[in-house]
């Protein structure tokens, strides 16, 4: 009989199609799934659980008093992260060509599979429950995200041969031996680093692997001026429209950042259905400018967000994101309108989830059991008038952040409880990390003299 988990007595925002809010709800667990949602107390049977049959099951009861109950947190553009906090100074090409290539080139599954242990710990206590991460080394971060439990969408960093990334025929590989692992909650999509690194070859030979393999493509798309006029330079096109022309646009493809989208490459991400990441937090470290999400929205497109990595963002907390996804816009187009608490909050969950295609980001009965507890006795969430959804939302985006998380719940298993992680060291993964961090950036420093890497094409080139 399958492990049950009744959570009882909390405030439950399900995030289902009529938005509706349970003051004093419970959520019913069975196995990986939601399997009942409803006022507290209307599940029959001891301790609100009854098996198959009407036989009563064993059952774990959560009290939530006093708590939120609500789906995980979808972080839609993710990078396992080693060095946070170094080289952060710099504007993009040039992070990418000091810290962020060297860092990744240097990399060994040890420190990989650290340096995953780490960034998934941060976000799982941040309320995360599903990552979609491009980074290097993806047997060791399949481990990785095995043993901490959490929900995970794996691709490597794939570019052309020449600068010493990964290549497809490494990214096939780890879709042989890690595409289903942890009883399926690791996935493994095909990543395009981006497009100044990257030919109309390369590109085409991607969407041919994803369609053969049957899963989706992850790249980064118009994310800074000089990537588009890079493409404009070498293509004779903007990214997006390059995209189109060899087909990794479409329903399966997740396309980061997108800050400098014309009115025509909207058209043609509306065109095929692509899902769009939203990072505004990054993109404004990074000083790449601001995307422009109200039309994204008012064309229809799914936009969800990310953090992208913690090198160029220093912090995977994606409450932090949701109120950058608010404000930046509201700040810029001068339009206070703009980024309503309730529709940020649906594209951290729900947005996120369906780009990925995951019956996750709701608490309805048949979905996934990906569900976070909040503290709501918590000075973030004070003043809070009784019942009052619209209140709640304004404390979730503008109030609160990842530390207000008491209990993170993937796939029906309590991988953090009372912010104690559950699963694995917390302390152990502290410790090495920062010694992985030390032997990666020791190597980096030898490189200059003993590795020949071609340099990235400038965005003249």
């Amino acid at each position: 009989m399958s492990e049950r988990i009744l959570i009882r007595n909390g405030t439950v925002l399900t995030l289902d199609d009529a938005d509706t809010v349970h003051f004093g709800g419970d959520v019913l667990i069975e196995g990986d799934r939601i399997v009942a949602v409803g006022p507290t107390g209307s599940f029959a049977g001891a301790g609100g659980a009854t098996g198959a049959g009407g036989a009563e099951a064993p059952v774990t009861v959560l009290d939530a008093t006093d708590k939120l109950v609500m789906p995980g947190l979808v972080d839609l553009h993710y990078h396992t992260a080693i060095a946070k906090g170094y080289s952060d100074h710099l504007p993009l090409w040039e992070y990418l060509d000091t810290c962020w290539y060297p860092i990744i080139r240097a990399l060994d599954p040890e420190a990989a599979y650290w340096a995953a242990l780490a960034s998934y710990a941060e976000s799982i206590k941040g309320g995360v429950t599903t990552v979609n991460d491009m980074y290097r080394q993806l047997e060791a971060l399949s481990k990785a995200a095995s043993e901490i439990g959490i929900r995970a969408v794996l691709s490597n960093d794939v570019a052309d041969a020449e600068h010493n990334l990964d290549t497809l025929e490494d990214n096939h590989r780890a879709y042989t031996a890690c595409h289903g692992a942890a009883d399926g909650r690791v996935e493994v999509y095909i990543g395009i680093e981006w497009l100044p690194i990257a030919s109309r070859e390369l590109l085409r030979d991607t969407r041919a692997l994803a369609d053969q393999l049957g899963t989706g493509i992850h790249i980064h798309l118009n994310e800074s001026l000089s990537e588009v006029e890079n493409s404009k330079s070498r293509f004779g096109l903007r990214p997006t429209e390059v995209a189109y022309e060899t087909g990794i646009l479409g329903r399966d493809t997740i396309a980061a950042h997108c800050v400098w989208l014309s009115d025509t490459e909207i058209a043609l991400m509306r065109e095929t259905n692509t899902q769009i990441s939203h990072n505004p937090s990054s993109n404004a470290k990074l000083g790449n400018g601001i995307a422009r999400l109200p039309e994204m929205l008012a064309a229809g497109l799914n936009v969800g967000l990310g953090h992208d990595a913690a090198e160029c963002n220093n912090s995977r907390d994606m409450f932090e994101v949701m109120k950058f996804a608010s404000l930046m816009h509201r700040a810029s187009r001068v339009d206070s309108s703009l980024g309503q608490a309730p529709d940020v909050v649906r594209m951290a969950t729900r947005n996120g989830a369906a780009a990925l295609g995951h019956q996750t980001g709701q608490l309805v009965a048949g979905h996934k059991a990906d569900v976070i507890l909040v503290d709501l006795n918590n000075t973030m969430f004070t003043p809070r008038r009784a019942n009052d959804v619209a209140h709640l939302y304004s404390h979730l985006v503008y109030s609160a952040n990842g530390s207000c998380v008491d209990t993170t719940i993937i796939d029906g298993r309590v991988v953090m409880a009372g912010r104690e992680l559950t699963l694995v060291d917390e302390d152990l993964i502290l410790r090495e990390s920062n010694k992985a961090f030390a032997r990666v950036l020791a190597r980096v420093e030898d490189a200059s003299t003993e590795l020949a890497i071609p340099p990235t094409p400038s965005a003249a080139a």
